[in-house]
Order: structure tokens, then sequence, then C-alpha cells
């Protein structure tokens, strides 16, 4: 035992959990999530008070609900996996009873004094949580038994299910990509990986293929949605109209920005969302190329660190969780980057800790949490 490791030892086991930490990690979080407050004071006029200090406020209770679902037990989470799975689904059914509508979809539950809840992002950390004591229980050479590998999909599918009910295209993808994370992290054949990508690429083919024809596959509105997406410019003022003006945001940033608060899209209002899913596009026009490359590789570096904390975990419930929340922040920013600059159609994924909103920063803080207490109480 080293000199350092036995100091260590001697500290009280409460003050040791705070030395363990993920300090980095922590600093990562607080650095992106300052880069959203910044933004959120631009967007709103140099007004403080709008979107940028509720926001900060948010991000203080998150961080402080992060340390403590950090300082709890490891074991404690795995054996609550399926309990929070559970209270998720039937959040969602309750939503798709007499859940409040916003913008066209059934996503919230309202709880009165101005308190709602977005069951969907408590779902996407519950899903993760679920399999990987799932995995953590099944025996490792069942893995890719078809028997077992259909449970891990029906515990997919029935919140992916109700989600595109809402609808919320956007969600929905996410629980699937982050479920098949975990399934791949523990090891499921890439036969099944392989099989569902053949069939997914044969589908979109049979969609264009029947265009016009007796059996054409989906509805003629849903073709013109699918051509706007190719070609923005097709419909500038209608549904082509948020994707055209992000990508002049995008475009006129440059290599270093306009400036602070200079941002003309942002500034004149032509910029659609501007605080929530299209935040990204108006980073890219006051601080250009320079300022999204930053951003980035802050996300970059927040993903390393989780990805490097489960390679060390010799436990494996730790290990798939640490893993499966790391895979779908991942997801959650390159979704919205490829969203707004024209890589996949509009599907409402906001900017994780950057967007505006209450119930996805704290959940995703949650999230982070369980990453601290897989690090915190790894074998050592």
């Amino acid at each position: 035992m080293s000199y350092l490791e036995y100091n260590v030892k001697t500290v009280p086991v409460g003050l040791r959990k705070i030395l363990y930490v993920n300090w980095p990690l922590v600093v990562l979080l607080t650095a992106v999530a300052s880069i959203g407050f910044l933004m959120l004071y631009s967007v709103a006029g140099g007004r403080l008070e709008i979107w940028a200090e509720p926001q900060m406020k948010r991000f203080a209770i998150g961080m402080t609900g992060m340390l403590v679902i950090g300082l709890v037990p490891i074991w404690f989470w795995r054996n609550v996996s399926a309990v929070a799975y559970i209270v998720a689904l039937l959040l969602l059914v309750a939503v798709d009873l007499f859940g409040s509508v916003g913008m066209g979809a059934q996503r919230w539950i309202e709880f009165g004094a101005g308190l709602r809840l977005q069951p969907s992002e408590l779902m996407k950390v519950a899903l993760v949580m679920l399999l990987a004591a799932y995995y953590d229980w099944l025996d490792i050479q069942k893995t890719s038994h078809p028997l077992w590998v259909l449970i891990a999909v029906a515990i997919i599918l029935m919140p992916t299910f109700l989600v595109l009910k809402q609808p919320d295209l956007g969600t929905a993808i996410l629980l699937v990509a982050g479920g098949a994370i975990v399934m791949f992290v523990a090891g499921v054949s890439l036969w099944y990986f392989g099989t569902v990508i053949a069939l997914v690429v044969a589908l979109v083919f049979a969609v264009f293929e029947s265009r016009g024809t007796t059996w054409q596959l989906i509805k003629d509105y849903q073709f013109r949605r699918i051509d706007t997406f190719l070609d923005p410019g097709s419909d500038p003022l209608g549904a082509g109209y948020n994707i055209t003006q992000a990508q002049i945001a995008l475009g006129s940033g440059g290599w270093a920005g306009k400036g602070f608060m200079q941002g003309t899209q942002s500034r004149l209002n032509f910029l659609p969302e501007k605080h929530t899913d299209f935040i990204f596009t108006t980073l890219a026009e006051e601080f250009g190329f320079v300022g999204t490359l930053s951003l980035l590789s802050l996300y970059v570096l927040i993903v390393g660190f989780c990805i490097g904390s489960a390679m060390s975990n010799r436990d494996r419930y730790s290990s798939l969780l640490t893993y499966g929340v790391a895979g779908t922040f991942f997801l959650f920013f390159t979704v919205n980057m490829a969203m707004v600059t024209g890589l996949m159609p509009v599907v409402g994924v906001p900017l994780p800790l950057v967007s505006y909103g209450g119930t996805a920063m704290i959940i995703l803080l949650g999230a982070f949490g369980l990453v601290q207490s897989a690090h915190i109480h790894r074998p050592r």
C-alpha cells in the first residue's frame, strides 16, 4: 500500500467519498452549463431574469442532486432499477391519459404551482438503469440467446411506443439508440444489430420506391416533409423555414463569429426556438467555428471521462450503467447538432445543459449522479 493510499484510508468514510468524486467531470459539466447561461443571456437581449437566471437555479439544484446521488452506494441504485423503470412507465401511461398539451404534443404532467414533469426524460435514465441491471443479472453466456434478447427488446419498445404516441419522435429515437448501446456493450451479438440495420435500410428503400404507386407506404404530406428535409429551399417560408434560418445563422458566424450578443438571426427573431432546440446556431453565429468546436470538445471530454471510468470499473452493473449514460448523452448532442445543421430532420431534441429547460437538465444531472456513484463506489 502506497503512502497516499494509506492516508486516504485513514480519512472518515463520508469525507473519503467526497475525495473519490470525479471532480474533472464536475468541472466539465459546469463549463458546458456556463456556456448555456451565457447564450440564454444573449438570446434574451441582455436580460438575466428571463431564461439565464432560472436555468442557473435549476443547475444548482441538479448539481446538488448529482452529488447526493453520487454519495449513495451503487448497490442501492442497482436494486431500485426495476422500480425506477416501472414508475417511469406508469408516468408515461399517465401522460397518455391526462397529460397536458404543449406545441401540439402531449408530453407533460402538471402538478400545479407552475410545476410540470416530462416523464419521457425520466425514462431515458430508467431504461439504462434497468438494462444495466438486467445484463448484470443475466449469465454472460446467455447474452445473445434469442429469448433473452427479445426480453431486452421488449423492455426498450414498451416505453418507445408510449413516447411515439405523444408524439415525440426525437425521444423515441434516443430511447431505442440508448437501449441499443447498453445491449452492444453488454456483448449482444453483432448479427442482431446488422439484421436490424439491414431491415431499416430495406424499409427506407421500400418507402421511396412506393411513392406514387398503389401500394404507397406513407401519406403524401409525409413525403413532402421528406422533400423539405432533403431540400429546405423548396419551401423556405413554410416547412423549410426553421432549418433555412438555422443554416443562415451557422454560415454567417464564420471562423470567429460576429461577437457576443451581435447575432442578427437571433436578435431580430428570425431564428426559431432560439433558447431551446436551436440555441446551438446562436452560439455558431456569435462565436463562429471556434465557439462551436470548443463546446463540442467539452462534450467529447465528458463522454471520454465517462468511458474511462466505465472501462476501469470491475463491477459489471456500474460499468454498463456508465456506458449507457455516456452513450445517451452522446446521442443528445449529436442528434441536436445534426438536426440544426440539416443532417437529419428536426425532431425536437434539446442541446444538453445548454438549451433552456427544467426537467431535461435536472434529470440529466441526476444521470451523471449515477455515474458518480459508480465511480465513487467502484471496487478498489
